[in-house]
Formats: C-alpha cells, structure tokens, sequence
C-alpha cells in the first residue's frame, strides 16, 4: 500500500512540474520573441506585431498599408510544431510557399467557410475573406465554424472571429461586401496568389471569373453542391469539361458570349445529376412573387435543399487544389472522360490490326483491355495527345473516339504501356512517318510534355 501511495505522489508530482516547465518555456519563448523585435520591424509589420507570442504575435503577413511582407511564420516554434504534418508531408520550403501565400475567399458560406478553414489550418499566411451575407439558423447544418451564437453576424466576420482562436499567427483580413464592378479593385488588388470563387449567383460569378482571367490572377471556381448526395462525383476539371451542371453551364455559356472566355477556369463539380429539385416559394402571406423578397436584386431566393456533407466536401477539395498548387506539388486529378467498355475494348481492337497492318504481327501489343482503360483515360484523358485541351465532353467525347487510335510513340520498342500515345488517324499517319530525333528537333514542347507523360506511366507501374 505504502508502494502504490509513492508511486501516485511521484505521478503527481511529475504532472505539476511538466506544467510548470511546460507554462516556463511559454514565458521564455514569449521573452525571447520580444526581445528580436526591432523598432524597425515595429514600424514595417504593424505596431501589433511584437505582442506576446502566446496572445497572437506574428499576426501579420501585411504590413499596415496592406502591402504583403515576407516573414517566415515556421521559425516560431508553436506555429511549426502546430504544423509539424503539413511540413512532413511537403516538406520544409514547400510549406514556406504556403505560409507565406496570400488567398482571397469569396463566399462564404458552405463551401467556401470549409475551405477557408483549411486553408487557415494549413498555414497559408494571409487571407481575405469576403461575403455580404449574415450567418442563419438553416446555415449550420453546413457551416464550418458557425455556432448558434453567431447567427445574425455577417459571414466574413464570424470566420475571422473563430480564425483568431485557430491559428492567430495568420493575418485575416474580413470585408462585408458584394462582389461586383465597384469593389472589385478592393477585393482583388495585393496580387493575391489564389482566388477562390465560392459565390452561387451567376451574375456575380461572371463578373469575378472574367476579373481574375483579365487580371491574370488564379482562380478556382466551385459549381452547384447542393440537391446532390454522391461525394464519389466530384471532380476537378476545366469549367469546359463540368457537365450535369446548371449553374456551370449558365456560368460557361455567359463568359464564352459576353467575355470571349472559352474555358482555362479549373472548377470543381459534380457529374451528379441533381437529386432533388428547388422548393417552391411562397411568402408569409402564400404569396409566390420570390423577386418581393430578394436581399440582393438577381439573388436566388428560392431554396435549394442541401445534404451539408457535400459543400463540405467541395470546400476540402478546394482547399487540398489550392495548398498543393501553392506548394509546388503535383497531383494528376481524375480526367473526366466519358466513355465505356465498348470504346476501349474497339480502342484495343484497331491497336491490334493495325499493329498487324504495320508489322505483319500484333505479337509486340503487350497491353489488355485494362491497361488500355489506363492508357486512354488516365495518360490522355480521353483525346489526342496533341490536344493542349480536351475540347469535346460529354458525348462529344463518345463521337470523337471514333477518329482516334492507340500507337508506339517510339517505334522501335513493343506497344506497351510506357510506349502508346492516343492521336488522330492523320496525326498517326504523321507520327509514323518521322523519327523522334525529329520530333525532338522541331517540337520540343511536345516531345517534353509526350516524355514527361509516359514517364509517368512508369512510375504508376513501377517499371523506373
């Protein structure tokens, strides 16, 4: 007994001085931060700059006229602890671009507050976040960080308000505003390295994408989320590849016509058709006039039923697109081809008989049905290898198959999966008839980007 009672004194006792020494070094780091802070570095980072570290200090990557400055949050030691795995995952310099990257969140609401948070998690260094809207009651079912105290407070700041608490160390800028012609020098100026356009009026979605296209910025666009269900659809592609999409079609066809923007917007979408439609509306007297009612003029009043999941998922895959274009690390995203069995298995088919034509033998196809699958879709994304964008979706795609055909890229090794490139039948024609010592010579570009592509196949197959 006497044994048990000095061990449970000697547990406690441990735990009291792990704190105290724990509370200490807090103390210690704190003294030793304020005493590197220079009157210089006071007057180019902001007076606020050199508070005590554990009440929010390194709070700004701006200075106080809204200038962005370089200040390396990873050399405190809280903020690189609290970032320890984002750091293992990219690596040191790489997660210095993230912390020191500049990100404007436009709408937030389901979306845009999901990735607004994780941009914030992951230790971008300065963000500015953007709605005229106000928190509701029927908004927490997808919010990220809203509570039913925040309810009736605009968006932009209730996310600055729980942001502070989260990770302080980054500069948070809130602006209770409508994007449109009037303030966007406001919200897009600092030459931000990532816009994210989380807004779902149309109106306002055309005006923002074409600003940042002109402007040269960024920007990563998200399409509808709600009256879906199937996490399994979302994808990230061009805006000219969405399909099963409203709101994208109206947002594709309105900057092809009034701004001459066909297509370069990376979106992220469902191929989710949606499951349930827009609830009738009816005012508090059963009227059916939504326009009585609009906020905004030309804002949706009408409801759209959301499974908050999914917003919440389109938020997280912005978030992840943004981070890892920030950080210089590259993802091949899910092309989005439409085809099935049959195109491939056809696909198979015309490699065989042509490699027969060619070579009196198909002895040298060392590829099956599904590493055609991997070939067409995954390497080429279902069009021809000197297509720089796929320009037919949807069905387009199924008719353009039709004049396409697998061949060796270089002619003297067998018809693998390291060796096959998707072209036209004039383009194959073309390819067949030249060496790549000249292809080399007169289209570097595409040699590299040809290269860089099936190298890529040998990775994924571990052939390197």
């Amino acid at each position: 007994m006497d044994q048990k009672l000095k061990c449970l004194l000697l547990a406690g006792g441990g735990a009291v001085l792990g704190s105290v020494s724990t509370l200490f070094l807090l103390k210690l780091l704190s003294m030793d931060f304020r005493q590197k802070c220079t009157e210089t570095d006071k007057k180019s980072l902001g007076s606020g700059f050199c508070a005590d570290i554990t009440s929010k200090s390194l709070k700004s990557a701006a200075s106080e006229d809204g200038q962005r400055v370089d200040i390396d949050l990873l050399a405190d030691e809280i903020v690189s602890e609290q970032l320890t795995r984002n750091i293992q995952f990219f690596g040191i310099e790489s997660q210095r671009k993230v912390t020191s990257a500049y990100v404007v969140v436009i709408g937030l609401g389901g979306v845009g507050s999901h990735a607004a948070s994780m941009l914030l998690r992951s230790g971008v260094g300065r963000i500015l976040l953007v709605d005229f809207d106000q928190v509701s009651v029927s908004s927490l079912n997808r919010h990220a960080v809203a509570t039913r105290d925040d309810v009736g407070i605009p968006k932009a700041q209730c996310l600055k308000k729980h942001f502070s608490l989260i990770f302080p160390e980054s500069h948070i800028d809130a602006k209770v505003l409508l994007y449109d012609t009037s303030t966007e020098e406001e919200i897009l100026s600092g030459d931000p390295d990532f816009v994210l356009d989380c807004i779902d009026n149309i109106d306002t979605k055309v005006a923002l994408l074409s600003a940042c296209v002109r402007r040269g910025l960024k920007v990563l666009s998200a399409t509808g989320a709600g009256a879906r269900a199937d996490p399994t659809r979302i994808r990230v592609a061009d805006l000219r590849e969405s399909t099963n999409d409203p709101l994208s079609r109206a947002v594709r066809h309105r900057l092809r016509k009034d701004h001459g923007i066909d297509g370069g917007i990376p979106v992220v979408f469902s191929l989710e058709k949606p499951k349930v439609k827009l609830l009738p509306f009816k005012g508090p007297n059963g009227e059916e006039n939504p326009s009585d009612y609009q906020i905004v003029p030309g804002f949706r009043v009408r409801i759209i039923p959301v499974l908050g999941t999914i917003p919440a998922i389109f938020g997280q895959i912005m978030a992840s697109f943004v981070l890892t274009q920030l950080a210089g690390f590259q993802v091949q995203t899910e092309p989005v081809v439409n085809l099935n069995v049959d195109h491939y298995r056809m696909l198979h088919q015309r490699l065989v008989e042509h490699e027969e034509t060619l070579y009196g033998t198909a002895a040298d196809v060392q590829v099956d049905l599904q590493e055609v699958m991997y070939v067409a879709k995954e390497l080429w994304h279902g069009c021809s290898a000197r297509e720089q964008v796929v320009k037919d979706i949807g069905r387009g795609i199924w008719r353009a198959i039709n004049d396409l055909m697998l061949v060796r890229w270089d002619q003297t090794k067998p018809a693998s999966v390291t060796n096959l490139i998707l072209l036209k039948f004039d383009e194959a024609d073309e390819h067949e008839a030249r060496s790549l010592v000249d292809i080399e010579r007169e289209e570097p570009e595409f040699f590299k980007k040809v290269t860089s592509t099936l190298e890529r196949a040998k990775a994924d197959f571990g052939l390197l």
